[in-house]
């Protein structure tokens, strides 16, 4: 009796998440992510601020890509062609998210740099907004690279 060719799927379940490139950036884009929401929501915030646009995409991203890690794990995504170009549109709205919200957080800091009270008491959010932007931006990254990969391998199909 001749074997059944299965499908073999490029988009890994289980632990191979861990393993496989460019899914192992599930985890820094969780740390990072985290690291903006937190140390955004520690600063002062200003009424005219745009922070709540930074604090809705980082969290939105952060449950998203939580739930996408869970779904990736436990094996839910059956049919890979479709979840390959999920993935692929996931991240593309990510990083158009994130470059959105990196870019208002940029402007907030330099913002409160110019503002005429530094006082010491503004100096720590001042420092807590300059790591956010850091962090937002790697995170952008990340999630750029991601998608770019995610395209490629939703083109393999």
């Amino acid at each position: 009796m001749a074997a059944v060719p299965q499908q073999i799927s490029s988009l890994p379940s289980g632990l191979g998440v861990c393993s496989t490139f460019p899914d192992i950036l599930y985890l820094p884009e969780l740390v990072f992510g985290g690291l903006v929401w937190i140390l955004v929501a520690s600063a002062h915030v200003i009424q005219t601020n745009p922070q709540g646009w930074v604090m809705f995409v980082s969290v939105f991203c952060f449950v998203m890509t939580f739930l996408w890690l869970i779904i990736f794990v436990s094996g839910g995504h059956k049919n890979s062609s479709t979840w390959a170009t999920a993935d692929f549109i996931y991240h593309l709205i990510a990083v158009t998210f994130y470059l959105s919200a990196s870019v208002s957080q940029a402007f907030v800091t330099i913002i409160l740099q110019h503002s005429s009270a530094i006082e010491s008491q503004y100096d720590k959010y001042y420092q807590m907004n300059i790591a956010a932007v850091v962090f937002s931006f790697v995170t952008t990254l990340l999630y750029f690279i991601h998608c770019i990969l995610s395209a490629a391998r939703w083109k393999s199909f």
